[in-house]
């Protein structure tokens, strides 16, 4: 289309071209003078008619009430002569609204065979031709079909990660059969740890004790190692180090052969302490024998999962549902009082942490007469790590839990925690301890069923003094988006979840943080085929 204006602004021609073809229209404008109001107006009729030509033309011999295609469809509600563009707009949005609305109150049959990705969809549809209706049942039933896929995937993915996480590496285990061979055939594995001049330090509360319990030998080395290299005193640090009977003989022999002095490292066996008698313990002994119990920590982790399940909550009780939840060094931590009689304040570690930074401020906190120094995690950054209340780790529909329990209350974090001893000898902490874990073993289950934190978060209230949450970051084990600065300051990372550091689970760009403390050329670590992880 051409517009021309005379020079004198007394005519407008107009032509267009249709197929080669053009057709020429005059405007003559009269001698006398003219506002330009109307001149204005016949240009813009001018420019329009032909459009509103052309659209009238198409839309009749579509049929407007007859139109199914979503190219008639776009044509009949898109903008119009005259119209509101927004107000089409919104009239398209509704349609199509209605239109999934509709095929979302459809029930899809079964048998039908959908696309199995966006691409078999687009060559189907355009191949089949849909109209609006039956283009929109057929996207409804293949997001359906794709989320079902996709769900199923995702639940076979923490299948998998569960067995990984309960399983022995080779490597692990390797270390553990040659550190016991050793222990039995070279009596400097066999030395005693520590030397008897040392002994006395054992129970010196001058001096700052540390306490791991744990059957992995090269976890506790990790443990150990990093706590002493990020001490600034180092000399003044005691460890103990608590181990089953079997684990023994092989995690002597490594402290023995490698010694993390100037600090002074214990090693002993849970059977050699006096106090761990079944009289003292007799909830934890009816704990492993009751047949309920161990059918849920040792029975089918997948009887009674749907495919429609939340893939994170079925992590969470697989994840609850490992066996080392009724292990005795699991426990232990509540019996520290008994166990070391002669000591004040002791720092328990969990051995699925790295400690980055010296801890023997720790010792400096008041805790204001409370027992135990955690760190809350219902407030922070991770919505997901530090969300914690008591409604994530009990049933609050069981009538003891409503009755005695706040579901808003804030939890706290086991795995690095200053204990005060002294103020623990004079509460109820262990029988309370012992009290819900028999009712929950009588309740076949149904107070809670993850771990050993539960029953600790009700023995322990009102007697937990919150830290500062740099002293503890929690999360590295199944917080695959843990934000990296965070991890470089906090004092101590733990890796708590199914993807543990040592494991090929493990989340590569968090295990660097736990590998540099593995002396990868030892001997029996390069042996054992041990290797460092490749980025």
């Amino acid at each position: 289309m051409q517009i021309r204006l005379s020079p004198s602004m007394r005519s407008i021609t107009i032509s267009t071209s249709n197929n080669g073809f053009f057709d020429l229209m005059k405007v003559k404008v009269s001698a006398r003078h003219i506002s330009y109001r109307i001149f204005h107006i016949v240009l813009i009729l001018a420019l329009l008619l032909p459009f509103v030509f052309i659209l009238t033309a198409v839309i009749t011999l579509e049929g407007v009430n007859n139109c199914s295609s979503f190219v008639c469809l776009g044509r009949r509600l898109g903008p119009r002569f005259l119209g509101s563009g927004d107000d089409d707009s919104m009239r398209l949005m509704r349609d199509l609204y209605e239109l999934i609305d509709q095929a979302n109150a459809v029930e899809i049959p079964s048998g039908i065979k959908f696309p199995e990705s966006f691409s078999e969809f687009l060559s189907e549809m355009k191949h089949n031709h849909y109209d609006a209706k039956t283009f929109a049942i057929m996207l409804k039933g293949t997001m359906e079909n794709m989320d079902r896929e996709v769900k199923k995937s995702r639940l076979s993915e923490q299948l998998h990660k569960h067995f990984a996480a309960i399983s022995i590496p080779k490597g692990l285990h390797c270390l553990s059969l040659r550190l016991t061979d050793e222990y039995s055939t070279n009596a400097l594995a066999r030395k005693q740890l520590p030397s008897r001049e040392d002994l006395p330090l054992l129970f010196d509360n001058s001096y700052y004790h540390f306490i791991v319990a744990t059957d992995n030998i090269l976890a506790a080395s990790v443990v150990v190692g990093s706590t002493v290299r990020s001490s600034l005193n180092p000399q003044m640090i005691v460890f103990h180090v608590i181990t089953d009977k079997k684990t023994y003989p092989g995690m002597h022999s490594w402290f023995a052969l490698n010694p993390v002095s100037p600090a002074i490292v214990e090693v002993k066996s849970v059977n050699q302490f006096e106090w761990l008698t079944k009289e003292n313990v007799p909830v934890l002994q009816a704990i492993e024998s009751h047949h309920g119990v161990r059918n849920h920590y040792h029975g089918n982790p997948v009887s009674g999962i749907q495919a429609s399940d939340n893939p994170r909550v079925f992590a969470s009780n697989l994840q609850a549902r490992s066996p080392k939840y009724i292990s005795l060094l699991n426990h232990l931590r509540i019996y520290l009082p008994e166990l070391f009689p002669e000591l004040n304040k002791v720092v328990f570690l969990d051995d699925d942490v790295v400690v980055q930074r010296d801890l023997i401020p720790l010792w400096d906190i008041d805790l204001f007469g409370k027992v135990n120094g955690a760190v809350e995690t219902c407030k922070g950054d991770d919505g997901w790590v530090m969300s914690k209340r008591f409604r994530t780790y009990f049933n609050f529909s069981h009538p003891l839990v409503s009755k005695n329990l706040d579901p808003d209350e804030c939890a706290w974090a086991y795995g690095m925690n200053i204990f005060d001893l002294n103020s623990w000898r004079k509460t109820q902490i262990r029988e309370t301890y012992h009290h819900w874990l028999k009712e929950n073993v009588n309740s076949n289950l149904t107070i809670w069923k993850l771990g050993t934190l539960p029953p600790a978060l009700i023995a322990f209230r009102g007697h937990v003094h919150p830290i500062d949450s740099s002293w503890h970051m929690l999360g590295l084990g199944y917080q695959e988006k843990t934000n990296l600065n965070k991890v470089r300051n906090s004092a101590v990372i733990h890796y708590n979840g199914q993807c543990k550091p040592w494991l090929d689970i493990g989340y590569r760009h968090l295990q660097p943080f736990w590998t540099k403390h593995v002396n990868y050329s030892n001997e029996f670590i390069r042996n054992c085929h041990i290797l460092q992880p490749v980025d």
